[in-house]
């Protein structure tokens, strides 16, 4: 085998995963599934004082990094990649006692992260239930007389987190009377008139809306105060 050209730790060791079928020059062992290259002579690992080692395989970068800090001595896999031209990292080479350490900090900063993702999302739940509860008080006071399980439930379809609905626009959280009569608007239009049948059929959004206008007006009107609707 070739030595390795360009390798990726200069300063450290490397363990090759051999692409042909290798014995160690010195106890004839193999074929290796793993060895080290001395002077371009392939050597197992126990006769390369790295027996003691397991293997890590890629893709953990933080198992990775806190194995490596807490073994005394590690090294680099690699494996020729006859396409690209050149060797890859594979994994690493790290003491067990290492390794069995890094898990036990990775597990537990995996369930601190954990607790905190379900922090963070009862903390948004109730703040999406606030957000819901003072957009109904908004359709309630613009207009009086819609049912309050109504207004309910126009808040929390035009409050949905992540929907993009009016209601999460900046206007929707500021409360905007404009937003929240669109809001309003919008579920009378879907609910209690032909709007969506229209659409369906091929009639443009324009004309659609124009056909049902009148119906929406009224159910409006409707809901509002009487010194509003006079307004």
């Amino acid at each position: 085998m070739a030595p390795i050209a360009d390798p990726p730790h200069r300063n450290g060791l490397l363990v090759v995963q051999p692409l042909k079928k290798r014995r160690c020059v010195e106890c004839r062992s193999g074929p290796l599934a793993l060895l080290v290259l001395e002077e371009g002579a392939p050597r197992c690992l126990d006769c390369a004082d790295l027996g003691h080692l397991v293997f890590l395989p890629r893709g953990d970068t933080a198992l990775t990094r806190r194995s490596r800090e807490g073994s005394t001595l590690s090294a680099v896999v690699v494996r020729f990649n006859r396409r690209q031209g050149r060797y890859e990292r594979q994994g690493a080479m790290v003491e067990e006692a290492a390794l069995a350490l890094a898990e036990e900090r990775c597990l537990a900063d995996a369930e601190a992260r954990r607790r905190r993702r379900g922090r963070d999302a009862r903390r948004r739940e109730a703040e999406d239930v606030r957000f819901t509860d003072a957009f109904a008080r908004e359709i309630r006071r613009l207009f009086p007389h819609c049912p309050a399980d109504r207004a309910r439930a126009i808040a929390a379809h035009a409050s949905v987190r992540g929907s993009g609905r009016v209601g999460r626009s900046s206007a929707g959280r500021a409360l905007s009377e404009a937003a929240v009569t669109a809001a309003v608007r919008a579920s009378v239009r879907h609910t209690e008139t032909p709007y969506d049948q229209l659409l369906m059929s091929g009639v443009s959004r324009y004309e659609a809306r124009c056909r049902i206008a009148a119906t929406v007006d009224t159910r409006l009107w409707e809901w509002r105060d009487d010194i509003t609707a006079q307004a």
